[in-house]
């Protein structure tokens, strides 16, 4: 890269954080964005302002409100979450989703909605690396306080396995968010 490219470059990273300050350019303009379920997901919001643009995870977001988790998630953290899409929910059982975001239910919902967030900001690498350290298994104790196992699946690919069995992929890691981050999987995982 010669001088003037990278001077050209450095101006226009300046300016841009000029002008983002200045409210001339949104702040998000300039944020490295991961896109989910269809829309950016931004490092300076907090876990549900961005879940709630995914269109991959309206259910997840429903059972979240119907929780009362929402003030949680939106809290300082940091958390990571294994959120789950709505395929994943889609392959529970017919009408398991439907009967645990009735109200009687909202102990079961909760108990598993926190098995799917562990306290901390754990990116997929510092998971890779659990897992070396743990000889090929790296053990997380979740918000709803069982473990969840995570494993190397391939390279660069990992696994998180539930206390019933279900196995998860990472299909999206390090949605990074302003009170942790996101590592999107596809599978409900369900406690003991």
């Amino acid at each position: 890269m010669s001088q003037r490219h990278s001077l050209f470059v450095a101006v226009a990273f300046a300016t841009a954080g000029l002008l983002s300050s200045a409210g001339f350019i949104p702040a998000t303009a300039v944020e490295k964005t991961v896109t989910v379920g269809g829309a950016p997901m931004y490092p300076s919001k907090n876990i549900i302002q961005n879940a709630i643009n995914s269109k991959d995870h309206t259910t997840l977001v429903a059972a979240v409100k119907a929780a009362g988790l929402v003030g949680t998630l939106e809290g300082a953290g940091p958390f990571t979450v294994f959120a789950p899409t709505n395929e994943a929910f889609g392959k529970l059982p017919a009408g398991t989703v439907e009967g645990l975001v009735k109200p009687e239910n909202n102990a079961t919902l909760t108990k598993i909605l926190t098995y799917h967030v562990v306290p901390g900001r754990i990116t997929a690498a510092s998971l890779m690396k659990s897992v070396k350290e743990g000889g090929g298994m790296a053990h997380l104790k979740t918000v709803e306080g069982e473990d969840l196992k995570v494993e190397q699946a391939g390279p660069g690919r990992l696994t998180v396995t539930g206390g019933k069995g279900d196995v998860a992929a990472i299909t999206i890691a390090d949605v990074l968010q302003s009170n942790g981050v996101i590592q999107v999987i596809d599978t409900v995982l369900l406690p003991m």
